[in-house]
């Protein structure tokens, strides 16, 4: 941790990267380190590289910083967080690639392994939980408690996901004492949803399908449903955990379509299954109880052998 911190006060310009889609814990972990560093050294050159993520995150500090498009400008020091594979940085990867120097910060059990530092603990929540470990917490400000906060709260279903650990609650505690506006940021990020959520979550609970005997409950959005409900992927979030939820059920699987070739899976499990080993067998990666990959080809083929994987754990 030490060595960590040590990087970023040797370092004049610092690049911070997360993950293709970026989520809760992306966001939060990448803005949370953003501004600690910002408040913290001044005078350094801090830049955050992302898709454009979900407009409920807005509101967060340092949001309208970040940068979506590449750039040819060569960082002293890049950090990867929320990553387990530098492919994960998408059209970012050559400017992480060539920062002088790189740092890996990350949660995943399926993490390569990467970077001149490299820190990566699969017990612990989240990334954001980990960057609290690695900053002064007496130090930071409401802006970045609530950053980290968020992270911790979307990687655990809001405290509830087995992830979830004293530490996780110690520190999420610490956060709310900070100021991070707990309900706030719950119901405003994690519960409220929009009417055409509703509408394809709905058609998504109608079209699911059990398996083996009711263990397995799946579901698919097609792009032609996406389509019919004028609706795009950003409305797809939440609707694997409703399937989850479902009586009997161990492994929940919902996928999206992407383009004509390609499908998004998400894989949850309630605890006999390791989803982990499956999506990595794909080309993807993730938790035991929580993965996902992307999958060409025909997608009721690709759905028979995720099938015949979790069919062989059981």
């Amino acid at each position: 941790m030490n060595k960590f911190i040590e990087l970023i006060e040797n370092a004049e310009s610092i690049a911070i990267f997360g993950h293709i889609r970026p989520d809760g814990d992306c966001v939060g972990s990448s803005l949370g380190l953003y501004n600690y560093i910002c408040e913290q050294y001044d005078g350094k050159k801090v830049s955050v590289f992302l898709e454009e993520i979900p407009t409920k995150f807005n509101f967060l500090k340092g949001a309208d910083k970040i940068m979506h498009e590449k750039t040819d400008a060569v960082y002293d020091l890049g950090i990867s967080l929320d990553c387990s594979d530098t492919d994960r940085h998408g059209i970012f990867m050559d400017i992480y690639a060539n920062a002088k120097k790189k740092a890996c910060i990350d949660h995943h059990r399926s993490n390569l392994g990467f970077g001149d530092y490299y820190y990566c603990d699969p017990d612990a929540s989240s990334t954001s939980e980990i960057v609290c470990r690695f900053i002064d917490m007496d130090k930071i400000s409401k802006e970045v408690a609530e950053c980290l906060y968020l992270g911790i709260i979307h990687d655990t279903g809001v405290l509830k996901y087995p992830c979830t650990s004293e530490t996780t609650m110690q520190y999420a505690g610490k956060l709310i004492s900070l100021g991070a506006r707990s309900q706030y940021i719950i119901d405003e990020t994690f519960y409220k949803v929009s009417y055409k959520q509703n509408l394809l979550t709905g058609r998504a609970l109608l079209d699911s399908k059990l398996y083996l005997d009711g263990k397995v409950i799946e579901s698919v959005i097609t792009r032609e449903i996406f389509e019919q409900f004028d609706a795009g992927k950003e409305e797809t979030e939440g609707i694997i955990d409703k399937l989850r939820v479902t009586e009997g059920v161990e492994v929940a699987i919902f996928a999206y379509q992407l383009n004509d070739e390609t499908f998004k899976f998400s894989l949850r499990s309630i605890e006999k299954i390791d989803v982990s080993c499956i999506a990595v067998a794909f080309g993807g990666g993730g938790h035991y109880r929580a993965s996902g990959f992307e999958a060409k080809g025909n997608y009721q083929e690709n759905l028979e052998k995720v099938l015949e994987m979790i069919k062989q754990q059981f």
